[in-house]
């Protein structure tokens, strides 16, 4: 079926962005949002761009569900959380059976799980659908990540395929994900994953402007260079960093410099995702410190006043202090150092986020698509990282040979053999940063990750006997108890206890 006609419901960035993309290519879009402003905003710049003729605005939900042909076809673009509740609650009597709602927001995929749930009694489809790339790629073509019904999603591939980025092959950088809530769930990670590479893109960053003394455009060839070669090849927020480097505005001055240090998002309400990702981490017992402790930097930088506080409290105590070096050539190895510890980390990043998805798509049952979700992570998206995606692509391809049951990339050779390449690296850099005060929290919670996540000698043979000691917790004895150590075994309690001092 081919669909000729939408509704979009919020004009914003990432809508507004959508809606022209769809006009450009053929789609005629009713518009509303609660803003007549935004629409009339909307309306003038695609009279701009010669594609107004697509787009008509409607005030109300009845007008703009009459609007609509058989099914109806009605994109989201809005807040999270209650909101989107209140849309559907308004929309629901003017749905019949067959209708299609596509939650292009960063939704929580609780509440669009629970949105299907509302709807399928009516007959009516839910489809969430992550979104990535930022309001440019949401005009140009983004990267797309659905989730829901088989049915549903057959009917709306055609325009997703149309509407999505497209990798450098021509393919379209959208793929059926899995059902439920599943590809707002991806993106989720997807974001959580991204938190993580940009931490470490800028602690890089800050080790070169302020402990090596480098200047912003000399940053900027810096990453032109790893964006254009090696492991990091293409990786989308290392070009940008680039360009956010040397672009200067109309006085001459360096507009980076202009930036103040805090990201707000996860605070004033607009970001959830940063903080679902985690917490999902946590709940689900899988170790992503790559990504955590990304987002308590985030949390910590938007908090300005207290840190200005805590700085004066401490007297200076942390300042950051410059590097030295004997020769140009010590500083490059240094440079080089800092460009795999970087990847490293990105890489990491990965890792642990397929390992979250993994686990909660076997709670869930979504029959999640990993192969199609590296199709997605690519040209459009924020993680965009041309190696990565090239290792992540034989592993999950039908005919490759790993037995990745358990999508733990730590067992796969490839991932491996580069996280092996980068690990001195990134000890030279991470205890580079502790000597000289560099904030480099991803770059090290990555450094610890790899140490023990393969080490059988760990610090919690101590800890485990303090828990039995104070709480009678119970632990196995290094004999096993008759158990044996495999990857299928889940943790049990123990079945010892030592009446270390008499109650």
């Amino acid at each position: 079926m081919a669909i000729e006609k939408v509704a979009m419901i919020g004009a914003g960035a990432m809508g507004g962005g959508m809606t022209l993309l769809m006009a450009e290519n053929g789609i005629s879009v009713s518009i509303q949002d609660p803003s007549s402003k935004t629409v009339d905003a909307l309306i003038k710049s695609a009279e701009e761009q010669g594609i107004h003729s697509k787009l008509s605005k409607y005030e109300n939900y009845k007008d703009l569900c009459a609007s609509l042909g058989s099914p109806k076809v009605i994109f989201f673009s809005l807040p999270h959380g209650t909101v989107g509740d209140t849309v559907v609650e308004g929309l629901y009597k003017y749905l019949d059976k067959g209708d299609v709602i596509v939650d292009c927001s960063n939704e929580e995929w609780g509440n669009t799980q629970r949105r299907q749930g509302k709807l399928v009694a009516q007959g009516v489809y839910y489809i969430g659908c992550g979104v990535s790339g930022g309001y440019q790629a949401a005009r140009r073509g983004p990267s797309m990540c659905p989730g829901g019904q088989e049915a549903a999603l057959d009917i709306m591939m055609p325009l997703f395929e149309k509407m999505a980025a497209k990798a450098t092959d021509g393919t379209p950088c959208v793929a059926k994900i899995g059902m439920g809530g599943a590809g707002h769930y991806v993106k989720m990670i997807h974001n959580g994953i991204e938190h993580g590479m940009m931490s470490c893109i800028s602690e890089a960053w800050e080790i070169m402007n302020k402990h090596m003394g480098m200047k912003y455009d000399d940053i900027g060839k810096v990453f032109e260079k790893w964006s254009a070669e090696g492991e990091l090849k293409n990786t989308f927020l290392v070009k940008i960093g680039a360009e956010i480097c040397e672009q200067k505005d109309k006085s001459g001055h360096h507009v980076l410099g202009d930036v103040q240090d805090k990201v707000v998002q996860d605070i004033d309400g607009s970001e959830g995702t940063g903080i679902w990702s985690n917490t999902q981490a946590t709940s689900l017992h899988v170790p992503a410190p790559t990504l955590s402790t990304a987002h308590y930097l985030r949390i910590v930088s938007a908090f300005r006043g207290q840190r200005k506080h805590v700085a004066e409290t401490f007297h200076g105590s942390f300042l950051p202090q410059k590097f030295s070096f004997s020769s140009a050539s010590e500083q490059d190895a240094f440079i080089e150092d800092l460009r795999l510890a970087v990847y490293s980390t990105c890489l990491a990043a990965y890792v642990q986020g397929i390992s979250i998805i993994d686990v909660a798509d076997k709670q869930n049952k979504w029959c999640i698509d990993f192969e199609n979700i590296v199709k997605i992570w690519r040209a459009g998206c924020i993680i965009q990282a041309d190696h990565i995606s090239s290792l992540l692509a034989a592993i999950f391809h039908p005919t490759s040979t790993s037995p990745h049951k358990n999508h733990n990339l730590l067992y796969e050779p490839t991932i491996v053999a580069d996280l092996k390449k980068g690990f001195e690296s990134l000890k030279r850099v991470v205890a580079k940063g502790v000597q000289e005060n560099c904030v480099v929290p991803s770059m090290s919670a990555t450094l610890e990750w790899l140490k023990y996540s393969g080490n059988l000698e760990l610090p919690t043979q101590f800890y485990e006997a303090e828990l039995d000691y104070f709480g009678k917790h119970m632990y196995d004895s290094k004999k096993l108890d008759g158990k044996t150590d495999s990857e299928e075994s889940l943790p049990e309690t123990g079945k010892r206890h030592f009446e270390w001092k008499p109650a």
